[in-house]
């Protein structure tokens, strides 16, 4: 099997043509990092660097493993000295799906098949370059030609969306849709909470000095993104805290996180007050509810101070208590809005894949981050679909920061997908045909019905 060849990843002939079914589905993205402004301004790029490595956190933490200096990944180093940099070290970088992703924008965005190296470095640089001022390779234009149907962006409470104003009003053919990330809001004993309540009184106009005022900021932040076609809310903490906690308890917490001198239960109350607060804005309009658990962030504090948070100094753990924390909150909403479980360990599966066995609403997200690989997903999808159901899968998401990568990341899963189920068809385990209608289910129809395209 060649490089990236047409049989990449496919091990059988249903494989193949499973995947031939699905190769040329719209993609729908409902979680990325996507730059609205690059999108909407449509000014492009200049060189290979700003498309595959500026924003690129996996990039950059490999780069690091493999000894580059900082100054040739994040510093003040030319652009040009950061790609020969990275081009020297990246054959080492083969088995990781970083390899593969790159290598793949170069081959189908670029035509490119030749692969990284110094010695490959500069030509590349060149012919990426001569390609990069072409209007078919600005924002818009790359977005249609992969044929990228919707993609949701991750946007704080406090935004204003007024690129995503723009977005609706000058772009066709793709719906850019902003996400409520709701992290900041549950983030209480957090030195700068105090700050982003601040924030959020002044984007909503809304007095924040109680509790009460708070809840109506954040209904009206809510209120904001639902009026520009937010379908979808996230959380993204290590572990969510859900259980009762009565209107006085939580306000007196509130005076106490607003003093900047909550910890402990009162901390742990608050947020569980306010993440059911959520739940029930999110239940009034039906928005898809997901939750991104396990992430251990900033943990390399050199990294954090020099470059600040997702700069590829964050870790997963083990240790967290999925079934209990997430109890109260999944009985609470049980059938009144989808849920999406992304865990970053997978030792997790289990729990998360039983709790979705469980309560209909809940589905288990694609294999996320340290996971997004063929190996991650196709062992995500085999064990997912051996507990749950596998035609209930929420699909892909890029989860990226890198425009190019959208296409790259979605060919992957579908490569995946096709070879996972294309195994059960050729070991007697399903019928082709409802092989064929499965794959195109989670591949597109699932996630359009889940999040409501």
């Amino acid at each position: 099997m060649s490089f990236l060849g047409d049989d990449y990843l496919l091990e059988t002939e249903t494989a193949r043509t499973l995947y031939e079914g699905i190769a040329d589905l719209p993609i729908v993205d409902p979680h990325s990092h996507a730059d609205v402004v690059e999108i909407v301004e449509d000014d492009g790029w200049s060189d290979v660097w700003e498309v595959e490595g500026a924003t690129d956190h996996y990039v950059w933490a490999l780069m690091r493993n493999r000894g580059v200096p900082e100054e040739r990944i994040t510093g003040d180093a030319t652009n040009r000295e950061k790609w020969e940099a990275l081009a020297e070290v990246f054959p080492s970088f083969a088995g990781n799906p970083t390899y593969e992703w790159v290598h793949l924008d170069l081959k189908r965005r670029f035509g490119i098949d030749r692969t990284i190296s110094s010695e490959t470095a500069d030509e590349i640089w060149e012919e990426t370059a001569a390609q990069l001022e072409d209007d078919s390779m600005r924002p818009q234009a790359l977005l249609r030609e992969m044929d990228v149907e919707v993609v949701c962006s991750t946007d704080d409470p406090t935004s204003s969306l007024e690129n995503h104003e723009r977005a609706e009003e000058e772009i066709s053919g793709v719906d850019v849709l902003p996400t409520w990330r709701a992290d900041r809001v549950l983030q209480v004993e957090d030195d700068d909470w105090g700050g982003f309540v601040d924030e959020l009184a002044t984007a909503t106009d809304v007095g924040t000095g109680d509790l009460e005022g708070f809840l109506d900021a954040l209904r009206a932040s809510h209120d904001h993104f639902a009026e520009h076609g937010c379908v979808a809310s996230d959380v993204g903490i290590r572990m969510p805290v859900s259980r009762p906690v009565d209107d006085a308890r939580a306000a007196a917490c509130y005076e106490a996180a607003l003093a900047g001198s909550i910890e402990g239960e009162e901390a742990a109350d608050l947020q569980a007050y306010l993440l059911e607060c959520i739940g029930e804005l999110n239940a009034e309009k039906g928005w898809t509810t997901q939750f991104h658990l396990g992430p251990v962030r900033d943990y390399r504090e050199e990294v954090h101070e020099a470059l600040g948070p997702a700069s590829g100094g964050d870790v997963s753990t083990q240790d967290l208590d999925i079934e209990g924390s997430l109890k109260h909150f999944l009985n609470r909403f049980d059938g009144e809005f989808e849920v999406v479980l992304y865990c970053l360990d997978p030792t997790h599966y289990p729990t998360v894949a039983t709790l979705a066995r469980v309560f209909p609403n809940v589905n288990v997200g694609p294999a996320w981050w340290f996971n997004d690989s063929p190996v991650g997903i196709e062992e995500q999808l085999e064990y997912v679909g051996t507990v749950e159901l596998l035609s209930n899968s929420p699909g892909m998401v890029s989860d990226s920061r890198k425009l190019l990568s959208y296409g790259s990341r979605f060919e992957m899963f579908r490569r995946s997908l096709a070879n996972v189920v294309g195994r059960q068809v050729e070991r007697g385990r399903m019928p082709r045909d409802v092989a064929r209608d499965l794959v195109r289910t989670v591949a597109y129809d699932r996630p359009r019905e889940l999040y409501g395209f």
